[in-house]
């Protein structure tokens, strides 16, 4: 939708060389010389897409508990099954259908021989296969191309009629009852459903499939969504803000403008909107899509739906009926699962639907050869042969030379933007994220849609060479986490909503409106923009995040906070234990000091302590005699002995100096270390039953006549109270 126009001097030279340049670099000749070849190894890794292919068929089966792997599929041990389907490797190397998936949901009792005859029946031999089925009610999505019953409508396949009356019958046991409705929906209009029964085409007979109703949607073929989306492009561009050729709308058609009154110009630029169909045929896919989901969801019916070839209008509306059946698929993941299933897996043509070079087509052999089907082992089939026709008329010189180009993904994801808009509680993701995936898939950027099908993406090893879109979009996601643009604001998984189960549109809520943020941003770039009220949630989203983030550091300060005051309580809770334990200990050694004051004073001396520190303590022998006091400070570490001579009376007299680091409150707490002469020298006590031994009091400073200590007699009974 974007018109880029550039303006060059007067007689200069430039513009033939900045045109030939522009057209290498947007057409280029070879598929190697695009961007995503071209640019180096990428950061965004993409692993192989076939591994996830086949994590949706697990999921599919029931069985979404097991992961494939590479070594899976190299030893082909992927063909799990169920009660009704199993996975079939017959396409491992796309010899069945060229623009198949190499691993295909099959009804469980068809074999393989019987799908090999039943691909004949089908144009490009893309026979009815499953694309999506409910385990709990049994119903089944199905897709394929055309068949084969030529200008008659009178051509049979019993193994095809076979193959579809399994899609049904296999689920008809869920409830014992009889074989469930088949619709079969062709997306064509029925004229030319009937045009194409020239080439060898056509539509089925409901009275050759059991059960079965055709339904004819009147959806149009892609030449007409290419001039449509052309006229579209023309209208925005002569109507935008300002057009390509520098005059804005305002000042167009001599003055005439939207406010000026002129109602006869406003009714024609409205009406050349409605002339390019564009809206049309969006609503038609829509309304397609919800009657297939109604089908589905309601009826418990299986739905078959094809085209011509069953690779563009096919797979819009199998692709958007899955999205409103099925919930995984409005999730990231889920979507991504959609698009490389249903649009990259089952062939749709990128490569040629958006101009761009094939694998094909970067040799000699003209790509539409390419696509034809394999007949190389089924030439003797009549079938095959008239398949084998059918494509080669298809394929004539004119078709190859025809401009194939359309906007049907383009188209695809505008349906998914109306669904988007009516239901903005159902959908993970936003309209920003789908204008970016558009984006990504047109810039040749990344290797996902290059090339027409998995095959030719496996010959180009896009996987191993290119960079991978689904990467970079979720790179982007979690550079700002879940305040980016690509989630959606008013999807919340937590919360229940009636949105958990099948959408299911009425018909007079498709009405589709122009998708403002994809059609307009260039030409009208204030309009695009998303709506005052998303764009108000969003900047709300946005402080509500930064504020939890601010709720979330002031929670954790306040926890630091509590931690701290939790340590401080149990350090006062110790530093409790420790006074009480201290008042004990300083109570016990009150008692062990009046027990040995009791004892000295027993052994008749006398011990005076003043106020101030000062000890004094006199031994005589003889209580009637006594010798002078002698004082001495605490503070000083000396002790004085007077030993009688011998010709004097046993009269015993010991001064000594008490120190200590600590003087207590009671300056008696430091006799026993002064006076205890049974101290040994290896710390232990010679003092029966001492009190002061039990407590482990350090005597240090004391000397005294040992010998005058041993002619006493000490007992027990000197430390008990009178």
């Amino acid at each position: 939708m974007r018109i880029i126009v550039f303006g060059f001097r007067p007689r200069t030279k430039q513009r033939r060389n900045v045109y030939d340049a522009l057209s290498r670099c947007m057409k280029p000749a070879r598929i190697w010389d695009l961007y995503a070849f071209q640019c180096g190894p990428s950061k965004y890794s993409n692993t192989d897409p076939k591994v996830r292919l086949l994590n949706e068929y697990f999921r599919l089966l029931g069985k979404g508990s097991l992961h494939a792997s590479m070594s899976m599929i190299e030893d082909g041990s992927f063909t799990l099954s169920n009660e009704f389907w199993r996975i079939t490797k017959i396409n491992s190397s796309y010899t069945l259908c060229q623009t198949y998936p190499f691993a295909l949901v099959v009804p469980k009792h068809f074999s393989d021989e019987e799908m090999l005859q039943a691909s004949t029946f089908r144009a490009r031999c893309r026979l009815p296969v499953v694309s999506w089925c409910n385990p709990g009610t049994g119903a089944v999505l199905a897709r394929s191309s055309q068949p084969l019953v030529g200008l008659m409508m009178n051509m049979r396949s019993n193994t095809d009629e076979k193959l579809v009356a399994a899609l049904c019958s296999n689920l008809a046991g869920v409830r014992g009852s009889s074989r469930r409705k088949l619709y079969i929906a062709d997306a064509r209009p029925r004229k030319n459903a009937l045009a194409n029964g020239a080439m060898g085409g056509g539509s089925e007979s409901s009275s050759n499939y059991f059960q079965s109703e055709i339904v004819f949607f009147g959806i149009d073929n892609i030449h007409a969504m290419r001039e449509s989306l052309t006229r579209l492009r023309e209208y925005l561009d002569t109507h935008g803000e300002k057009s390509s050729d520098g005059m804005s709308s305002f000042l167009r058609h001599g003055g005439w403008t939207w406010g000026g009154g002129n109602l006869s110009s406003m009714s024609a630029s409205v009406s050349t909107l409605g002339d390019s169909g564009w809206l049309i045929h969006v609503q038609s896919v829509l309304a397609g899509s919800a009657w297939i989901a109604a089908r589905v969801a309601l009826e418990k019916a299986t739905v078959l739906v094809h085209c011509s070839d069953g690779w563009d209008r096919t797979t819009q509306l199998v692709s958007l009926a899955s999205l409103l059946l099925d919930p995984y698929y409005r999730t990231f993941v889920g979507f991504q699962a959609l698009v490389e299933k249903d649009w990259l897996a089952f062939g749709h043509p990128f490569s040629d639907r958006s101009g761009m070079p094939t694998i094909s087509g970067s040799g000699n052999m003209p790509y539409e050869l390419s696509r034809q089907s394999s007949t190389g082992s089924f030439s003797s089939s009549p079938m095959r042969q008239s398949s084998g026709a059918f494509i080669s008329q298809a394929s004539s010189p004119h078709a190859q030379t025809s401009n194939n180009c359309s906007p049907i993904f383009l188209q695809w994801v505008d349906c998914v933007s109306q669904l988007l808009r009516m239901y903005p509680f159902a959908f993970e993701f936003s309209s920003a994220f789908l204008v970016d995936l558009l984006d990504c898939m047109l810039s040749c950027r990344f290797g996902n849609f290059l090339c027409n099908c998995e095959k030719e993406r496996q010959q180009c090893a896009v996987s191993e060479v290119c960079g991978c879109l689904w990467a970079y979009l979720a790179d982007l996601r979690a550079s700002e986490g879940g305040s980016h643009v690509h989630y959606n604001l008013f999807y919340d998984p937590t919360i229940p909503t009636k949105h958990d189960g099948a959408l299911l549109p009425p018909a007079a809520a498709l009405a589709p409106t122009l998708w403002p943020q994809f059609h307009l941003r260039w030409a009208c770039p204030k309009e695009s923009q998303a709506g005052e009220l998303e764009v108000r949630c969003r900047k709300m989203a946005i402080q509500l995040s930064e504020m939890q983030k601010d709720k979330e550091i002031a929670e954790r300060k306040a926890q630091e906070v509590t931690a701290a005051m939790e340590s401080l309580k149990l350090e006062l809770q110790n530093e409790k234990q420790l006074s009480i334990s201290a008042r004990n200990v300083a109570k016990s050694a009150s008692k062990e000091c009046e027990a040995i004051k009791r004892a000295i004073q027993s052994l008749g001396c006398k011990v005076q302590v003043s106020s101030n520190g000062y000890c004094t303590v006199d031994i005589d022998g003889d209580p009637m005699k006594k010798s002078n006091q002698k004082s001495h400070p605490a503070s000083r570490r000396t002790s004085h002995r007077s030993l009688p001579s011998a010709s004097e009376e046993n009269d015993l007299s010991l001064s000594i100096t008490v120190t200590a680091d600590d003087v207590p409150s009671n300056p008696l707490s430091h006799i026993c270390e002064a006076l205890c002469p049974l101290r040994t020298r290896d710390g232990g006590c010679r003092w029966p039953d001492a009190g002061c031994a039990h407590l482990g009091s350090q005597f240090i400073g004391m000397k005294a006549n040992f010998e005058a200590f041993d002619q006493l007699s000490i007992y027990d009974g000197y430390f008990k109270p009178e």
